[in-house]
């Protein structure tokens, strides 16, 4: 009989509840007994959702982030918190952001503190709390939040299966402070994994869930042998323990991880299926190998009778040995299909969101335990819609398709190397010595929201909503000029979202309604499913900033986003190279960009916070990625003229090991995340000479706290170590969309402020 389970479930509800409830909590709305509630009551509707598997995950809900409770877990929590009392959940709250509810600060702590430094889990959008380490951590063991959602759980009846994140990958992904060796703090780490281990046996658990995500990627000698003195070390334990890789294949890893002393190993066979064969001669035969065969990452529906065909020789080699499940937790779709009613039918009918995944994955288990007949009418409907979609018109365009085809490099290159455009627009926008901006967006505040979603219903007419949105643009381009901001912004009002703005007026795409994902915190996305080939048939964003600088006499930057950000924060089609749909989408952007040009906007922002976060997980694999990444960026950006300046922007990346790409990018202006950390992102400038202008974010958005003029002052005096000052812009880390207008004014007003310092030092 083959075992059925999933690795992890959407935590913020089908209809983002848990959004509302942290927010309604942080602005002291309501109590933290109410947010508690939330968490059961979304728990407990989760473990329902998945009825009918033999494992379910528990630990998996997080009221933050998932490494943020491992975090406290283990009882490491930074220095500047550990100072406050009270509840654990607010002190959780200020590592995560800052500051918790208004109501649970502390008299002398209201400013908030320093929140942890966050970024990309692997090559997702998913942003986790990055862990700090110095020679002086220490690790105890808190397992009351793990061992309250177990109790749940199992008062539930619920199957459980409790999830952690190994001690292997969670060094794996911290920064050490002072540069200790984190694998130095493995023995202090690991007798409290296997305390925890022996706790959780203690209340019945039969089975562990620990992820090792580390192990797709690959590992120096002093890496495996950390992975193998984990292992044998906490065999021991008195539970069984299924040790869980995904997001990538093992390759050379399979030797390594067949063979650690675990009662089963999960592996990712969506992009790692080459790695099963290998894998039944390594495992010994008393080992679990659980697949990861329905896809955690992206929406389209599985083969399933083509799945069938594969796993049926499997299913008969291994027997019970044999497990199956989504690839990876289900976190990084959405919730369900069956809240999507304004779906085209046709592209509906090619969708799986979670709770449909969990169906395809009970159908295989029912295919494999009673035989393809019990579910022939099921299997007949998968392989017509899956043939309706290769079919389909909607999804190729012979004309786009040649477009792509006349693609030459020429399209790419800048009429004159860097030197001769920065003179040009030197004398043409006239800017100060350390310039002024922001990313892009400004509040969206809830006027803003019911005008968008009054329109969108059809309840204000589409000239209501234009003048709606031109009030807000003339609200936003006068508070910027009281600022005395040296280049300009339009607000970005109309714009729902950076990616799915786009994708609404670009063909080729579909949009859920509640197809929402976390991530981070109560920040949820809804990514656009890039179903066909994109054609662009007007102009998106001429109107609106045409109209922003007409109502001023500073710069006006246009505001794009790039066509790898556009494709790494969709779903994207799974029946063509991601490179060519990446084409198909700078063409979209290029077009854009010229007319942005033609309409006389001097300066034009692409977007690339994605960039980075496609990196394959294996560096072997990078130059490739990156070819056709960066080509891309210059085919939509390089056709304009030397007078007109180019920005990108990138936030929460480590970037350092790719700065020869960022900078082959030839933008003229870049700006990037690294005030939260603290500049380090900035190391790479030591021994890489950057050509063109940079502006490192010296407010972190993320935050509610304003950052004073000093710090900002502090952080540009940290750059100008690195960069020349005439290299150097101040802006935020991010755009302002998250924040409110009386957080945003007077972390701006510092911000120039610190700029003039600058200049008159």
């Amino acid at each position: 009989m083959v075992t059925l389970h999933n690795l992890g479930f959407p935590r913020i509800g089908a209809q983002r509840e848990l959004k509302f409830g942290l927010e309604s909590y942080w602005k002291g709305e309501s109590p933290r007994q109410a947010l508690q509630a939330l968490g059961a009551q979304l728990r407990q509707t989760h473990w329902q959702q998945q009825a009918g598997l033999d494992w379910v995950p528990v630990g998996d809900f997080s009221f933050y982030d998932q490494v943020l409770d491992m975090s406290f877990t283990l009882g490491h929590l930074p220095e500047r918190v550990q100072g406050f009392h009270g509840d654990v959940l607010d002190n959780y709250f200020r590592v995560a952001r800052g500051r918790s509810a208004g109501h649970a600060e502390h008299p002398g702590c209201c400013a908030g503190v320093a929140a942890g430094e966050m970024t990309k889990w692997f090559d997702t959008n998913y942003h986790y709390i990055v862990p700090e380490f110095s020679a002086s951590t220490t690790f105890t063991l808190d397992a009351s939040r793990l061992l309250a959602q177990l109790a749940e759980a199992q008062a539930q009846g619920v199957r459980a299966k409790p999830v952690l994140i190994g001690p292997v990958t969670y060094l794996a992904l911290g920064k050490a402070k002072d540069g200790t060796d984190k694998l130095a703090l493995l023995e202090r780490l690991l007798p409290v994994y296997a305390q925890l281990l022996d706790t959780l046996a203690a209340q019945g658990v039969q089975w562990v869930q620990i992820d090792e995500p580390i192990l797709a990627t690959e590992l120096g000698a002093d890496w495996q042998h950390a992975l193998t003195t984990a292992y044998h070390q906490l065999k021991s334990c008195r539970v069984n323990i299924l040790l869980a890789s995904y997001f990538g294949p093992l390759l050379d890893n399979k030797y390594l991880a067949a063979h650690l002393p675990v009662a089963g190993l999960h592996i990712d066979a969506v992009s790692g299926r080459d790695d099963v064969l290998a894998l039944l001669g390594l495992l010994p035969a008393h080992k679990v190998l659980s697949l990861g065969v329905i896809d955690g990452r992206n929406v389209w529906k599985t083969d399933l009778t083509a799945l069938l065909d594969w796993l049926e020789p499997l299913a008969a080699r291994l027997g019970e040995r044999l497990w199956l499940a989504p690839s990876c937790s289900l976190l990084h779709v959405p919730v369900d299909l069956a809240s999507e009613p304004q779906l085209a039918p046709d592209i509906c009918a090619w969708l799986a969101f979670a709770r449909q995944k969990l169906d395809e994955l009970r159908l295989l288990g029912q295919a494999l335990h009673q035989g393809r007949q019990a579910v022939a009418a099921e299997l007949a409907a998968n392989a017509a819609d899956l043939a309706a979609r290769r079919a389909s018109p909607r999804v190729h365009r012979p004309e786009v398709q040649a477009a792509v085809a006349a693609i030459t490099p020429a399209l790419g290159q800048r009429h004159s190397p860097y030197a001769v455009r920065a003179a040009l627009q030197a004398t043409q926008l006239q800017l100060p010595p350390y310039p002024t901006t922001t990313i892009g967006s400004f509040p969206q505040t809830p006027e803003i929201r019911r005008a968008r979603s009054a329109f969108k219903r059809g309840a204000l007419p589409a000239a209501a909503y234009q003048a709606a949105m031109q009030a807000e643009i003339a609200h936003s381009v006068r508070e910027q000029e009281a600022l005395g901001l040296d280049v300009l912004v339009h607000g970005e009002a109309e714009r729902n979202d950076m990616v799915e703005y786009f994708g609404e007026q670009l063909e080729g795409y579909a949009f859920s309604q509640f197809g929402w994902v976390q991530s981070y915190g109560s920040r949820c996305v809804k990514p656009p499913i890039l179903f066909g080939d994109i054609h662009r048939p007007q102009a998106m964003t001429v109107g609106w900033s045409t109209y922003a600088q007409s109502l001023t006499d500073k710069p006006m930057k246009g505001m794009l986003t790039g066509p790898v950000t556009l494709l790494n924060w969709s779903f994207v089609r799974d029946d063509q190279p991601r490179a060519v749909t990446c084409q198909q989408l700078a063409l979209a952007i290029r077009a854009e960009v010229l007319e942005l040009e033609k309409a006389g906007i001097r300066i034009i922002q692409i977007d690339e916070a994605a960039l980075r976060e496609g990196l394959p997980l294996r560096h072997s694999q990078w130059p490739a990625y990156l070819d056709w990444a960066v080509a891309s960026f210059r085919l939509c950006a390089n056709g304009v003229h030397d007078a007109t300046q180019i920005h990108t922007h990138m936030c929460y990346s480590e970037f350092n090991d790719i700065i020869a790409a960022i900078a082959h990018m030839d933008a003229d202006v870049i700006t990037i995340e690294t005030s939260r950390s603290h500049m380090e992102l900035l190391d790479a400038f030591e021994h890489f000479e950057y050509p063109n202008a940079i502006g490192p974010g010296v407010y972190d958005i993320h935050s509610p706290n304003i950052p004073t003029q000093d710090s900002m002052v502090q952080l540009m005096r940290q750059a100008g170590r690195r960069i020349a000052a005439n290299q150097l812009w101040v802006n935020p880390d991010c755009g302002l969309k998250t924040r409110q207008w009386n957080e945003v004014l007077p972390a701006l007003r510092a911000m120039v402020a610190a700029a003039q310092a600058l200049r008159a030092a």
